[in-house]
């Protein structure tokens, strides 16, 4: 017991010494005139990380697995040739970071077509990279700072990992409304667990973002390694693609402090790599939320065959991991209403759910409760589970309801993982075996959504009942409940608006 309290201690101490690092750091950036809000800041801080991380994760520890391992970054480049000097500072570091130090990681070139290769790795970071800060003083006073985390004790690398996390988190809620919205961890962790993943599978998000659904997925995986082996194949099979340069250092940065030291990660259009991909790139796994709602341009849309051709994205990205998969493979995406609902002989997105389930097992579409990717967006979505070889004969669908006496989702109370506990039990396990229909789940043969012209915005048929059998009391104590909730919603938001609304 003593042994194990010394050791939560230790990790607490870990903790808060490196948050309050991380709390100095983005101070210290906050009295720059270059750094405008945490969308500046923390992709300043990120790359810094970075540079620290690499260099103790990778750099020196190359060399004890491999006596011919040859440096990535060269004198006067390393870490403790600049970043170590306290009196190396002011305009003398500003320029020294703008003119040479970012040039030259951006120009690294490693061997052709070999992705392992941290140069390459580097290379693709740093083309995008920019140092926004404009005093040489405030710079080194960071970099000192970014220096004291170490990255050689694995309780630190854990702990920055977390704490990595979290600035992401900040950094999606301050990018809003941008279109871009990140998958919740628990809707991650969920489609990882049902996806029900294996060694020796190659695992793909073709818009990995920042590597939610990667990192789950190596971490999912990574507690079953024995041998050096079983490791360095797994961090081959873990890929990305984002097109990107800011969510691409991040999720880099965010496989790194995972442990894995040259992440598989692609900068480059997803659809334009999956349409010229060959056999030999196709992968087992497709884990991803791809872009919805959004358009592309013309060149890339006249990549798909005739019939095919659309330029809504999430289109595009269904079709194109239709290909991408092995056969046996599987699928788990994340997909809005709007697109189970298209449907008619005219529409491309009927076509494109007829290709699937022509193709493939959908065997399981998961409706998430209104607001689940809340405050980001709260558009209606689905998590669709496919396997690619054999066409579809039903599909069960379940509805995962909000949590008693809730109407929404919020910043401060988010969905929780536990959450889908009641599904992953109805799920019958990796073979699905033993599924029944009840108040959330119900089926739906391939017959019938033929019938329907590709409808797959099925609703529940169980809605309802429940109403009916309800008593007049029962009904108005839940109308009051409602507007007690409504109330405590608009209290939250009047709070987040500093109070000033009257």
């Amino acid at each position: 017991m003593a042994s194990t309290k010394k050791k939560a201690a230790a990790a607490t101490t870990s903790r808060a010494r490196l948050a309050s690092v991380i709390k100095s750091a983005r101070d210290t950036m906050r009295k720059d005139a270059g750094l405008n809000g945490d969308l500046d800041r923390l992709p300043q801080l990120s790359w810094l990380l970075f540079l620290k991380a690499f260099d103790q994760r990778v750099e020196q520890v190359g060399p004890l697995l491999d006596p011919d391992y040859r440096p990535a970054i060269e004198k006067p480049y390393r870490w403790e040739d600049w970043a170590t000097k306290p009196d190396f500072s002011g305009n003398e570091l500003k320029t020294f970071v703008n003119d040479e130090l970012i040039p030259h990681l951006a120009g690294l070139k490693g061997a052709d077509g070999d992705a392992e290769d941290p140069r390459n790795v580097l290379s693709t970071i740093f083309k995008d990279v920019n140092n926004r800060m404009q005093s040489g003083t405030l710079l080194r006073d960071l970099v000192n700072l970014v220096d004291e985390i170490h990255f050689d004790s694995s309780d630190d690398i854990h702990t920055m990992a977390f704490l990595y996390e979290s600035i992401l988190k900040e950094m999606r809620d301050a990018a809003g409304d941008s279109g871009e919205f990140y998958t919740p961890r628990p809707v991650n962790r969920f489609m990882v667990q049902q996806s029900f993943l294996e060694l020796g599978e190659s695992i793909l998000d073709p818009a990995c973002g920042t590597g939610g659904f990667l990192v789950q997925a190596y971490e999912d995986l990574v507690q079953r390694v024995e041998t050096d082996t079983q490791r360095r194949q797994l961090h081959d099979d873990i890929r990305g693609i984002e097109k990107k340069s800011l969510p691409y250092l991040l999720a880099s940065m965010n496989l790194l402090l995972h442990g894995i030291g040259a992440p598989r990660l692609v900068r480059e259009n997803a659809l334009l790599q999956m349409r010229d991909a060959t056999a030999a790139d196709r992968v087992d796994v497709v884990l991803t939320n791809p872009p919805f709602g959004g358009e592309e341009e013309r060149s890339v849309v006249e990549k798909f065959p005739k019939g095919y051709q659309t330029q809504e994205t999430s289109w595009l990205f269904l079709h194109a991991i239709l290909d991408q998969l092995k056969k046996g493979g599987r699928c788990a995406i994340v997909l809005p209403n709007s697109s189970l609902f298209a449907t008619g002989e005219n529409s491309i997105g009927a076509r494109i759910k007829q290709k699937l389930m022509q193709e493939c097992n959908l065997h399981t579409i998961v409706r998430l409760p209104q607001g689940a990717f809340a405050p980001y967006t709260q558009i209606p979505s689905n998590l669709l589970f496919f396997e690619k070889g054999q066409p579809t004969k039903e599909v069960w669908f379940y509805e995962v309801p909000l949590p008693e006496g809730r109407r929404g989702y919020t910043k401060t109370k988010p969905m929780r993982f536990e959450e889908f506990a009641p599904c992953v039990e109805w799920w019958g396990g990796a073979m699905r075996e033993g599924r029944e229909e009840g108040e959330n789940a119900w089926k739906v043969s391939a017959t019938e959504i033929a019938k329907a012209g590709f409808n797959l915005d099925i609703p529940n048929p169980h809605v309802g009942e429940g109403l009916t059998h309800r008593s007049p009391e029962e009904l108005v104590n839940e109308l009051i409940k409602t507007e007690s909730e409504i109330l405590g919603l608009l209290g939250e938001l009047r709070d987040e608006l500093g109070g000033s609304v009257e």
